[in-house]
């Protein structure tokens, strides 16, 4: 066997996850995507100030408390006029019982139809020229400002005079009510979900933005042509001063419009960046299948309006970095509109909250707690209802083999800890056994692993000599998998 020379990864006891090539020095085994489970709904968008028009939702455990903010209005349909019936506003809600549920607090600051008696957090007015996003999220970074713990990334308008659009900032020192911040970025077009954080392992912000290079004017019933909706990011070391903004780099693949971002760096291996991007796709004429398809009436409605309105279709995929600029993106859809039913397969179904959040399993006995997010269903048709998915704990992709035995050798490694565990799971028949080798891939005597089969988070690593691997702490390994029938998603020396 020959291996690359490398510089070892220095893993200490970080989890690692299989999501991508960057730990394999050579497989068998191919990389598989995962899809998560619909479970409840959480609330419905049924006040008067809500309806068929929320968006852009955004989720995040704050202490005991989740969080949730989104984008709430009612559409109307009239050719050639405004899509919106009522002024779209922004508006907060929570969660007491992990996830489950939303209650929808009355928090008495914005007037709606003569009282204040709602959970709008902003409205049109003043220095807010226009609402369509508003995306939030506690400042991580430790030199932040108290009133500035809260911040949320808003599209605000055009400036005047010109086609571009103004991405501005708002400051919260409680994360409900929130004061102009100023303007972050200008150039181009925001009408999209715009996602800002702070990264500890490189000590500065990612904004990531809707990229549309050209910008387009059109009128009803002209197609796209070659522009295309995507992603742009841009950085700053203080939330001042900001990089040139640079389109994202997913490398030789086939160009495809995406909508939104939802990047954030994955919290239980923060050096890892994941999004769900909504992926659009336009039809430019009516075709005889929509004639079929759930709610063709109100469909072909829509599309007196634009014709985009009743053709265009989204889903959902993955992008998962390492440094924020390079991506690996999956072509397969992430989530689909599901079978056919009312209210669904319509512009707008698939967009994910930005965020993850810890849930406990539907499953009973003491089955571990899942990631779960969040989706909008019932887009233009009536009041919307927020419907949780979920999905295992770095469940997103795998390393896979089938029945047939499949084999995967890491990258050379060092690590800190005296224990090995992995989130792996396999059929009855299935399984992985583990080896440890030395740099140059020979095994070291007494580090062959017993067969490891179930479906476990946190399954230690059994060798000849027991567990503890504490003797090979800082010295440069790989790891050699057998599978069958098997996933491995992580693993974590502890």
């Amino acid at each position: 066997m020959i291996l690359r020379a490398q510089n070892p990864v220095q893993l200490g006891n970080r989890r690692e996850l299989f999501w991508d090539d960057f730990m394999v020095e050579e497989a068998t085994a191919v990389l598989k995507q995962h899809h998560p489970e619909a479970r409840n709904i959480a609330m419905t968008c049924d006040s008067p100030w809500e309806g068929s028009s929320c968006g852009y939702p955004v989720v995040f455990r704050d202490g005991d408390i989740i969080r949730f903010y989104y984008h709430a209005g009612r559409f109307i349909l009239h050719e050639d006029t405004d899509v919106h019936a009522a002024p779209v506003v922004v508006c907060y809600a929570e969660s007491r019982d992990g996830g489950r549920t939303f209650i929808k607090p009355d928090l008495g600051i914005y007037y709606y139809h003569g009282n204040t008696h709602n959970n709008i957090i902003l409205m049109r007015g003043g220095y807010t020229r226009a609402i369509d996003n508003f995306a939030v999220f506690k400042d991580a970074n430790p030199d932040c400002p108290p009133d500035e713990l809260y911040k949320a990334i808003a599209y605000n308008g055009r400036i005047p005079g010109t086609n571009d659009e103004i991405l501005c900032y708002y400051k919260s020192p409680d994360g409900i009510h929130f004061s102009p911040g100023g303007e972050l970025v200008t150039g181009g077009w925001f009408d999209s979900l715009n996602c800002c954080f702070w990264d500890k392992h490189t000590g500065q912000y990612f904004l990531y933005m809707r990229d549309w290079p050209e910008g387009y004017t059109r009128r009803r019933g002209q197609n796209m042509g070659t522009k295309m909706r995507g992603i742009r990011y841009c950085t700053s070391p203080d939330f001042k001063n900001w990089s040139p903004y640079k389109p994202l780099d997913f490398g030789a693949v086939e160009p495809i419009e995406l909508y939104t971002n939802t990047i954030k760096p994955y919290e239980r291996a923060d050096h890892v960046f994941l999004g769900m991007p909504s992926r659009y796709y336009e039809r430019n004429e009516w075709v005889p299948n929509y004639d079929f398809m759930p709610g063709a009436d109100h469909r072909r409605y829509r599309c007196r309006s634009h014709i985009r309105y009743g053709t265009v279709l989204t889903d959902c995929i993955l992008v998962t970095s390492r440094d924020g600029v390079h991506f690996n993106r999956q072509e397969e859809a992430f989530l689909t509109p599901g079978i056919e039913r009312t209210g669904n397969w319509v512009y707008g179904d698939c967009y994910p909250t930005w965020g993850l959040i810890e849930t406990t399993s539907d499953y009973p006995d003491h089955a571990p707690d899942e990631l779960s997010f969040y989706c909008l269903d019932y887009h233009w048709i009536k009041n919307q209802t927020l419907r949780r998915y979920s999905i295992r704990k770095d469940g997103f992709l795998s390393y896979h083999a089938d029945f047939q035995p499949a084999s995967l050798l890491t990258r050379a490694f060092t690590f800190a800890g005296s224990k090995l565990s992995i989130n792996f799971a396999t059929s009855a028949i299935g399984s992985i056994r583990i080896t440890l080798l030395d740099a140059q891939g020979n095994p070291l005597p007494g580090y062959a692993s017993c067969e490891l089969f179930g479906d476990s988070l946190d399954r230690p690593v059994v060798f000849a000599g027991g567990t503890d691997v504490s003797a090979l702490a800082g010295q440069v390994v790989r790891m050699r998998l057998e599978m069958r029938d098997a996933d491995i998603f992580s693993f974590k020396f502890d």
